[in-house]
């Protein structure tokens, strides 16, 4: 998370009281807003509800007051409410909070966007390691729920802090009945993007990664994985392949050391 924040004072509630409830100027504490999260509608901040930390979603000032707009704050709350995945940034509540109105109350995400890791060279086997699991675990989620998203992009894919766990925000703003197989195309497209930008920051050539990249970025449809199962596949060959050789390497060896070891016993 960017240390770029404005911090919004809270205003205090009226008539509070040392024996009422927390006012609202005591739950919330240090909103700050994150110009870096800036979507199109909305303004996102972080803030601390009771001492803990939260992130704010709410609608830019200019479209607060528009019925409509709320509506599709309220659409994107009842969207993601139910959604429950270690990849992906849950959402708490909506409420109202002092200064910014109407927010998406969700989990606080303290790390760095894949967007700067990219940027500043910081690509690591790990980081690569949780782009071909769980960020397709999450993708894949998505789609079991049929949830309508923004693409995905470096920018809204997070590692949090110390851990470096694999958070994915921005993951939807409608849920249909069924998705059309062009959604679903569209995801593995974007995946592949992701998947071959981070692979044009690693040291190593990864042949076999950069292939999986590109079939899924592929122009034409059909000749992409056809769905993230098929993708999930791919990389598990992928794996195997790998096993396989180093069992071959190693069997090669050995039978190397056991002639060299025969021939000094002659």
């Amino acid at each position: 998370m960017s240390t770029d924040k404005q911090q919004i004072p809270a205003e205090p509630e009226e008539n509070a009281t040392e024996h009422t409830k927390p006012s609202a100027a005591e739950k919330w504490t240090e909103i700050t807003l994150l110009p870096e999260w800036e979507e199109e509608y909305y303004l996102v901040y972080t803030a601390k509800k009771y001492g803990r930390w939260v992130m704010l979603k709410t609608l830019k000032p200019e479209y607060a007051s528009q019925e409509e707009y709320r509506q599709m704050l309220e659409k994107e709350f009842d969207v993601r409410y139910n959604l429950a995945h270690p990849n992906i940034v849950m959402i708490n509540d909506l409420e109202e909070v002092p200064t910014l109105g109407r927010c998406i109350i969700t989990d606080d995400v303290y790390g760095d966007s894949l967007r700067k890791l990219i940027d500043e060279n910081r690509i690591t086997p790990e980081i690569l390691e949780k782009l071909q699991h769980e960020l397709v675990d999450a993708i894949d989620y998505i789609q079991s729920n049929h949830i309508v998203h923004h693409p995905i992009r470096p920018e809204t894919i997070y590692f949090t802090e110390n851990i470096g766990n694999l958070k994915l925000i921005d993951v939807g703003f409608d849920q249909r009945q069924h998705l059309e197989p062009a959604d679903a195309s569209e995801d593995i497209y974007r995946y592949g993007c992701v998947l071959d930008e981070v692979l044009d920051h690693v040291p190593a050539k990864l042949p076999e990664l950069r292939k999986i990249a590109q079939r899924c970025k592929d122009p034409d449809p059909t000749k992409r994985y056809r769905d993230v199962q098929d993708l999930h596949l791919a990389f598990e060959r992928r794996n195997s392949n790998q096993v396989y050789t180093f069992l071959i390497i190693f069997l090669i060896a050995m039978i190397c050391l056991l002639t060299w070891l025969n021939i000094t016993r002659m």
